[in-house]
């Protein structure tokens, strides 16, 4: 067991002899080489280790050093203990970025750390050592050795040439038995953060005397360092005593002589009140009242520097300016309560920030509940006595509490539970806001529910109506034909002879027959179109030919008025897709029109040309025209206007053709003056691709 605690050298060695006994055992064993050591042992004693092979076995004997030998050993410790402490220190000084080096009585370089090296360029120490290479030039090192030999330390800021560009370095130097040790600390960010401060300095002093803000400096002592000209303009002091930087005191005596400081019982008291800050890092903030009636928010800051700095803010306007916006407030506040709708603003947070008292009529809640400002779901806990839709509640407390930048407002009305309704709207503000207003519309509701029920009445009856001339017209356009076909044949060969009074009388019974199957058909379309019924076809169009055809129908009668028809179609017009059918109805009712109501000896033009996606038809006229006041209500039904001449109709004409203009995706203009006549112009899509669109969607209507 005493073998085995001998072995456990860390327990009873100091850690470095253990580690040196170990190593050498270890070479021992291995080798068969035979070592004396001197070790310390942890309590501080010296032992001498002794270890040799003998034959197949290793022995080691410790015997307690004394004597030379004891005196021997403690050299020996306390020269490891140097050793050590000079590698620790010039491998901390090789991690430095200070250059530091070493010098011997001659002059020489001995030691040198590794930013010295990268100093003069050199790429090891043996370089430095071998070809001597200085940092210093020749005349800063003659002044570094004279000041050594006199006060035996040197401290001095030169510029050295270090990689290509001279720097400022503070080098310090100390001479110890003829030995000489120095280093150089690069400064050339300081010297220049140094100047960057200084020129920040006059930029900031440069800056207050610009402000409108007074402002002055005092230094430690008390003194006026700085003021700026706005500072000279409030206290208007002479600008050249102001020069001799007075105490901070003596311009308060100033002040108080030229009767600028505010009133008060304890002048000296109040004195020493405000130069404490002097003594006191605390911030000192006061409101001084002058005798002109302004108001000073004085702050009184100590600098770093033991100085203080004071600020003198002009609060007169904005404590003008609060007080008018105070009373506007008032104002605004009782604008509201003299509203109807009741009112209510949330803040970012969501809590309830402003109300009226309508607000509170509405539903119904306290008052003083309100004023405490309650969050939007404690406000909408409170209104769901009236009203329990949480969908409503929800989507109006989102418009309240979302956090992103596009809000969008909500809208809506309810019925509650006491049988009132309310329309709302939730709309975002400005400022991050949310305005809802509540409006008690219980009894518009109850007019607008008896317009509606009046209104669905009056649309009954118009649907009656349209049925009722709908049917009426059907019924009575098959005896209508019959009787124009027992008409036509009565004026045949087959009816037997007549007598011209006769056949005058056949004449005018046909053209009435006519004119009456004409406003049958006209009132049968109106009804088909209204009904959504009525088929348009979808098909080319020649357009030359069609207008060929209709001047030709036309022409008869024109001429008879002495009239003169003109067509005039542009070249590059051909076709276009359409009802041709419902498009000859069109032009046919606006030609007849037209010359209906033009003089005899007039003139009536009709012209095609295309649009952009569009085929145009113009039919103009000379005639009577239309006053400004009528030419809106031509296009309402049954509406006829003679305008002085002898045409005479239903008055449906261009009430059908609009429809049917429309029913085509087209559109329709007129432009008339009285007496200079009538343009009416249509145009109609060329492809007619919304046609089976257009009639799908009124039919569903």
């Amino acid at each position: 067991k005493a073998r085995e605690e001998l072995l456990k050298f860390t327990t009873w060695l100091d850690t470095h002899a253990a580690a040196d006994l170990k190593d050498a055992l270890d070479e021992l064993f291995g080798y068969g080489r035979p070592f004396t050591l001197f070790l310390k042992t942890a309590a501080g004693g010296h032992l001498e280790a002794d270890g040799r092979a003998t034959g197949a076995r290793a022995v080691l004997r410790l015997r307690d050093v004394a004597g030379t030998k004891q005196d021997l050993v403690r050299i020996l410790d306390q020269h490891r203990r140097l050793t050590r402490e000079i590698r620790v220190s010039r491998a901390l000084m090789n991690t430095l970025p200070i250059a530091v080096w070493m010098k011997d009585d001659d002059g020489h370089l001995k030691w040198v750390n590794q930013a010295y090296v990268s100093a003069v360029d050199a790429a090891t120490s043996d370089e430095v050592y071998d070809r001597q290479l200085e940092l210093l030039e020749s005349r800063q090192r003659s002044t570094l050795e004279t000041s050594l030999k006199g006060a035996r330390a040197f401290s001095k800021r030169l510029p050295l040439l270090i990689g290509g560009e001279r720097k400022a370095h503070d080098v310090f130097a100390v001479e110890t038995d003829e030995v000489i040790a120095a280093a150089a600390i690069d400064v050339a960010d300081l010297e220049t953060a140094k100047g960057e401060l200084d020129r920040q300095l006059m930029a900031l002093d440069r800056t207050l005397d610009r402000v409108a803000t007074p402002v002055a400096m005092f230094g430690r002592d008390g003194r006026l360092t700085f003021h700026n000209e706005a500072y000279q303009e409030l206290w208007r002091l002479d600008p050249a005593w102001l020069a001799q930087s007075p105490s901070d005191g003596e311009i308060l005596d100033r002040l108080k002589e030229l009767s600028q400081l505010p009133a008060m019982a304890d002048y000296r008291k109040w004195k020493v009140q405000v130069l404490s800050c002097y003594q006191s890092s605390l911030e000192l903030e006061d409101w001084w009242q002058l005798p002109d009636g302004r108001m000073l928010h004085v702050v009184a800051a100590q600098r770093p520097d033991g100085g203080v700095t004071y600020i003198y803010d002009d609060v007169s306007e904005r404590l003008q300016l609060e007080r008018q916006y105070n009373a506007l407030i008032q104002v605004q506040r009782e604008t509201l309560d003299s509203l109807k709708e009741g009112v209510a603003v949330f803040a970012t947070n969501g809590r309830l920030q402003l109300f009226n008292t309508a607000f509170l009529s509405i539903w119904r809640v306290n008052r003083v509940r309100m004023e405490q400002g309650p969050h939007i779901d404690e406000v909408i806990d409170g209104l769901k006595v009236l009203f329990e839709n949480d969908d409503v509640w929800q989507s109006m407390k989102e418009v309240v509490t979302s956090i992103t930048y596009q809000r969008e407002a909500y809208t809506g009305h309810m019925e509650r539970a006491d049988g009132s309704y309310i329309d709302f709207a939730a709309t975002p503000l400005p400022d991050g806001g949310t305005l809802i207003t509540f409006a008690d519309v219980t009894a518009s509701k109850s007019y607008e529910r008896a317009l509606i029920e009046r209104n669905e009445a009056l649309e009954a009856a118009d649907r009656l109506k349209s049925q009722f001339i709908g049917h009426v017209s059907y019924e009575l356009r098959t005896p209508l034909t019959n009787i124009i076909g027992f008409n036509e044949l009565l004026l045949s060969p087959y009816g037997g002879a007549l007598t011209d009074k006769q056949r005058e009388y056949l004449g005018d019974i046909s053209s009435s027959s006519r004119q009456l199957l004409s406003i049958i058909d006209d009132i049968l379309d109106l009804a088909n179109i209204d009904a959504g019924g009525l088929e348009l076809a979808h098909e080319p169009v020649r357009i030359k030919p069609m207008l060929d055809d209709l001047a030709g129908v036309a022409a008869e009668r024109a001429s008879g008025e002495g009239i003169l028809l003109d067509v005039a179609v542009a070249d590059d017009v051909d076709s276009f897709i359409a009802d041709e059918s419902r498009i000859r109805q069109v032009l046919d009712k606006i030609l007849s029109n037209a010359i209906g109501f033009s003089h005899p000896g007039g003139e009536v033009r009709i012209s095609c040309w295309r649009e952009t996606g569009l085929i145009a038809f113009s039919i103009a006229d000379n005639g009577v025209g239309i006053p400004e006041e009528e030419q809106e209500r031509v296009f309402e039904r049954f509406v006829s206007h003679s305008q002085g001449s002898h045409h005479r109709g239903a008055g449906l004409g261009l009430s059908i053709v609009k429809s049917l203009v429309e029913l085509h995706h087209g559109s329709m203009t007129l432009v008339s003056e009285p007496d200079k006549g009538t343009t009416v112009t249509v145009r109609f899509p060329i492809d007619g691709r919304h046609l089976g669109a257009t009639h799908d969607a009124d039919a569903e209507a």
